[in-house]
């Protein structure tokens, strides 16, 4: 009898979501303010409120270390985020800092996962081709023994290519989105209603034409798997996508043979 093999924990994509970006946003935009009325304090909302939205990335990000043991890409973005702009309104820093610090940290990743390329870890590995996604050991087995593993490499460079490109798309996006936004001084209130109508519209600005070029990236991977291993996609990936044909026909050879047994007994 072949040992079932353990499929790794999968996390809450919106929780993930909620908890590194949305909340910690919305605390950014509006938390200043609900502080300031609460406690009638002027000086210590803006500190305050940085503390409590970094808690969110920092706390999800090292609950999902111990449950998964790995690193979560968006606790670190979200992290780095938040705090470079709630520095800009503690330092009372220009507003263009916004759009720099917006258009940078996409620009970094995208500099990141090209330089990856000539290391033995590529990014495109973490982001695509994900052992979380895709059976990596059956694929790489298959790629070994069709001897397609060089034109496979070369697939996973092209695909590299189309996520630097989401990153570099979603950089120029954030800089243009930060300019139009943001107009006010960093601590006034009229600053926090700017960041939050930026981050309101950061979604269908921002994130849709990125994942859709990311999602292009993906969908060219997937029929290179097909192509270079000769699986077919289910075969391949780690989705619980019900009973698969050969194992329903083995469930219905056990099953009759489990019947002739009980008949044979009688």
């Amino acid at each position: 009898m072949t040992e079932e093999r353990k499929l790794p924990k999968r996390e809450n994509v919106w929780l993930n979501i909620c908890l590194n970006v949305i909340v910690p946003s919305i605390l950014m935009s509006q938390g200043a303010k609900i502080y300031k009325f609460a406690t009638k304090q002027e000086l210590e909302a803006n500190y305050w409120v940085l503390i409590v939205a970094l808690a969110f990335p920092v706390a999800y990000g090292i609950y999902d270390f111990i449950t998964r043991k790995k690193y979560n890409f968006f606790s670190v973005l979200g992290f780095v985020s938040i705090l470079i702009t709630g520095m800009v309104g503690i330092f009372e820093l220009d507003g263009d800092w916004i759009a720099v610090k917006e258009a940078a940290v996409p620009a970094l990743f995208a500099i990141a996962v090209l330089v990856s390329l000539k290391t033995p870890f590529p990014l495109v590995r973490t982001f695509l081709f994900n052992p979380e996604i895709f059976d990596v050991p059956k694929i790489e087995a298959a790629l070994r023994e069709k001897g397609n593993r060089f034109e496979f490499e070369k697939l996973l460079a092209k695909c590299t290519l189309y996520l630097v490109g989401s990153f570099a798309l979603s950089a120029v996006l954030n800089y243009g989105l930060a300019k139009y936004t943001i107009h006010s001084d960093p601590g006034t209130e009229q600053f926090n209603v700017e960041l939050g109508k930026m981050t309101a519209l950061s979604w269908p600005v921002i994130t849709i034409p990125s994942v859709a070029v990311m999602m292009i990236a993906l969908f060219k991977l997937v029929k290179g798997v097909q192509q270079y291993t000769g699986y077919e996609i289910d075969d391949v990936l780690l989705i619980d996508a019900g009973p698969k044909k050969d194992d329903a026909e083995s469930k219905s050879e056990a099953e009759a043979e489990t019947n002739a047994e009980a008949n044979s007994a009688e």
